[in-house]
């Protein structure tokens, strides 16, 4: 996998950071926590699309594609997140009650436990291919 600098590195910690108090301070639903959110969740993806696996190994390939959906729906969470704000979409009040009004939670969720499985099989994969060589 390509290392990031140390600046690359400094971004995607901070943005999970930023994430991680977006996530929480919609919780105590405080009026601007999408846009501590949005920030970090551009901060945490972009850094982490920036890493590239230059080897052969079609299992760390596909697990990287689910990292990048993974990336995909914690920008889509942000979405979601300013969706959630209001009707600001037009939309019908039983559709807005249906569809957007706090499933941002789900997204989240679904993200994470993505996240999570891929970087620990990666990881694991990474060292089984060190290992043959």
């Amino acid at each position: 996998m390509k290392q990031l600098n140390k600046i690359e590195s400094i971004i995607m910690v901070v943005g999970a950071l930023l994430m991680v108090v977006g996530a929480v301070m919609g919780l105590f639903k405080l009026s601007w926590f999408p846009f501590v959110y949005a920030v970090g969740a551009i901060g945490f993806a972009s850094m982490q699309m920036l890493q590239r696996y230059e080897g052969r190994n079609l299992t760390i390939k596909r697990l990287r594609g689910i990292m990048v959906l993974s990336d995909v729906l914690f920008l889509f969470t942000a979405v979601l997140m300013f969706a959630n704000q209001g009707n600001a979409l037009g939309l019908d009040w039983i559709y807005y009650l249906n569809y957007i009004k706090n499933n941002w939670v789900v997204l989240l969720l679904l993200a994470a436990i993505l996240q999570l499985y891929t970087t620990y099989r990666i990881d694991h994969e990474l060292e089984k291919e060190a290992k043959k060589q």
